[in-house]
């Protein structure tokens, strides 16, 4: 499984270019970005796939040197399920 990575979203295309999943996480400011929406098509849902979109996001965001601001109800319940990320919590 290969995620697009973009400035502030990380996406899955399937291979008829559609997308499939998505995390996005706009600015709000320079050091920090909201975590607004999480998205999984019906056919890929229970195989994990937006928690391993939260893995790729959490990992990006310790590379960037960025803080987040969960907004989306399945980020704010994946960073509670892993207190080991929050230190990337404003």
């Amino acid at each position: 499984m290969e995620f697009t990575h973009k400035e502030n979203q990380i996406a899955l295309y399937s291979e008829k270019g559609e997308m499939t999943a998505e995390v996005t996480f706009p600015y709000i400011d320079e050091e920090t970005v909201d975590i607004n929406h999480t998205f999984v098509d019906a056919s890929l849902r229970g195989q994990g796939i937006a928690g391993k979109l939260m893995e790729s996001l959490a990992e990006d965001l310790e590379q960037r040197n960025l803080k987040a601001v969960p907004t989306c109800s399945y980020a704010v319940k994946w960073f509670e399920k892993h207190p080991e990320y929050a230190s990337l919590l404003k």
